[in-house]
């Protein structure tokens, strides 16, 4: 039992140095000649693979470009949705290849329809929650693809989410600076938890209109 903890608690460590390290690496690419283009690509990569977030390079440019702001958000949004139908995809052609010959095996087979009727019911909130919040993005779009999630529903959402998401960044990070930074890294969840409630009032205000 001991060293089931051990390892476990070694693992943790290990993972927690390079989480950091990559963590570090990323921030110092905001001072790269072609940091426009490492945004763009670490926004497509975050979507599918990539751990770290893009705010963590989209927010020292916002600081040092601030007339760019608008425009940098734009590049994050496009990339970000981009990447996430590559997500989509991972999530589409595994699933068919890897996952289902395995539950077919087992028998779980109506379990899973069963899942990914409820997901396709709800996906569209799923997915814009995860588009704005912290939580990982990728985990959203490759379960999307998993479960065939209408792929127009999917784009409405991440267009909207991660748009919200990195837009309200700038307007905040252009209108305040630096001292916002500081607002926003400690203030993170209940700024997406308020977004969220808002976009949620708003489809349901369309809806009985």
């Amino acid at each position: 039992m001991n060293y089931i903890v051990d390892s476990i608690k070694n693992f943790s460590q290990k993972w927690t140095a390079f989480f950091h390290k990559m963590y570090n690496w990323v921030l110092r690419c905001s001072e790269h000649p072609q940091a426009v283009w490492l945004l763009a690509l670490f926004s497509f990569a975050e979507s599918s693979f990539f751990p770290i977030p893009p705010d963590v390079l989209l927010i020292p440019m916002m600081l040092a470009r601030p007339q760019q702001a608008f425009w940098l958000a734009g590049i994050c949004t496009v990339s970000s949705v981009l990447g996430g139908f590559a997500g989509y995809a991972i999530g589409m052609f595994l699933y068919d290849t890897v996952a289902v010959p395995i539950f077919s095996f087992y028998g779980y087979m109506d379990q899973v329809e069963a899942f990914k009727q409820a997901y396709n019911e709800y996906g569209a909130w799923i997915v814009a929650a995860a588009g704005f919040t912290p939580f990982p993005y990728k985990v959203i779009t490759i379960l999307s693809g998993m479960t065939d999630l209408n792929l127009d529903v999917f784009t409405i959402a991440s267009v909207l989410s991660r748009g919200g998401r990195f837009f309200l960044l700038a307007v905040l990070l252009w209108r305040f600076g630096a001292p916002m930074q500081i607002f926003i890294e400690k203030n993170l969840g209940w700024l997406a938890t308020l977004f969220f409630a808002l976009l949620a009032g708003g489809f349901a205000l369309i809806k009985y209109m």
